[in-house]
């Protein structure tokens, strides 16, 4: 992997907390994330079944949370692919492609994500929640997509079906 820093997204966030594993990652990792994401965890969908309350205590934890300017979320708008990743996703792309190296990416459980990211040449820094846990010595049972699994298939799907 490229670094030991690790940009998570909002879906990321939300399964570690939701299966108890957010401490254990982000004791032993170093996770970055940018403030939409910071917003979209605290907002949730508090409608939704399944609702995961992600508390300042769990935002506190995350090692820096980067800004990104107006300018870079039109600058994600225009690119190809981006109508498929949501507002958090768009602004960690565009930190992402201004610091290709600095990281090792945790992507959502979205198809939309590895698209961008095989698209705009950011596919080799994606990362599974799974192979995360696995970073820290934990390997629990997840829902599949947060899998490794997972992730190659979509990853794979995504080359061969640009």
């Amino acid at each position: 992997m490229a670094s030991d820093i690790y940009l998570f997204d909002t879906n990321a966030i939300i399964e570690a907390v939701d299966i108890g594993w957010w401490n254990a990652l982000s004791g032993g990792l170093v996770i970055e994330t940018v403030a939409e994401v910071v917003e979209e965890c605290r907002r949730g969908d508090q409608l939704r079944s399944g609702y995961v309350a992600v508390d300042d205590a769990n935002l506190a934890r995350l090692h820096r949370i980067h800004s990104v300017p107006d300018e870079g979320r039109a600058e994600i708008e225009l690119l190809p692919k981006a109508d498929a990743i949501h507002a958090g996703e768009k602004d960690l792309f565009w930190y992402a492609m201004y610091h290709v190296g600095d990281f090792n990416w945790v992507c959502s459980p979205d198809r939309g994500s590895v698209q961008f990211a095989i698209e705009h040449h950011l596919g080799d820094s994606l990362v599974s929640l799974e192979a995360a846990l696995k970073k820290v010595g934990h390997a629990p049972k997840l829902r599949p997509h947060f899998s490794e699994r997972w992730l190659s298939i979509e990853r794979a799907r995504a080359l061969l079906d640009p």
